[in-house]
């Protein structure tokens, strides 16, 4: 099963991605996560070589580049993102699928991101959009109090997600690869609800 999981911040994203991982025995490559390890200097390979047994230090890198953007709650560059995506998926094994979560954020991104899969011989599975009102993103996001997301930073995104990422879902709607779902409810009732969906899909 290869996914991607869509929404904006604070709609779900983190919490079903892993949930789905979970049930499908997949890696989950948040790229979020990882460039927020690769800003702190963390040596970020904890999660990546839990995922993928390997290490990758231009990561650390990309991290460094990505900071300025992430500070303001700008987009990451897409021709950096492309790039992380490349490395992560190359690592994988092709045969037991993923889920990207924090990716694609604009449609040209989500265009590249199925060029790669070509490349690869792979083909994504099923674009996942968890679909949660603004208001309700922008409290549960300043519940959760990261340092990366301040009112302002939070908002920014926001704004980014509605203005770049609503693209991505007329995208994969149109090659018949999106499912919606209501992410303003339970955890359990959501993740329930992805499985019912790609189980009849």
């Amino acid at each position: 099963m290869k996914l991607v999981i869509l929404g904006g911040s604070g709609s779900g994203k983190s919490t079903q991605g892993q949930r789905l991982c979970r049930h499908f025995e997949i890696p989950h490559i948040s790229t979020g996560e990882i460039l927020r390890q690769a800003m702190s200097g963390n040596q970020l390979l904890s999660l990546q070589e839990a995922a993928w047994g390997v290490s990758n230090p231009s990561l650390n890198n990309l991290g460094r580049y990505a900071q300025p953007y992430m500070e303001k709650g700008e987009l990451v560059p897409d021709n950096m993102m492309i790039e992380l995506i490349r490395m992560q998926i190359k690592e994988l094994d092709v045969n037991s699928g993923w889920l990207l979560e924090g990716y694609p954020r604009t449609a040209f991104q989500a265009e590249e991101l199925d060029f790669l899969l070509d490349s690869l011989g792979q083909k994504l599975d099923w674009a996942i959009y968890l679909q949660v009102p603004e208001a309700v993103m922008v409290s549960r996001c300043l519940g959760r109090s990261l340092p990366d997301e301040q009112p302002e930073i939070v908002q920014r995104r926001i704004e980014l997600f509605y203005d770049r990422t609503i693209p991505i879902l007329e995208y994969y709607d149109r090659r018949r690869r999106l499912l919606t779902i209501n992410g303003d409810q339970l955890q359990d009732l959501v993740q329930q609800n992805i499985l019912n969906l790609l189980s009849v899909s």
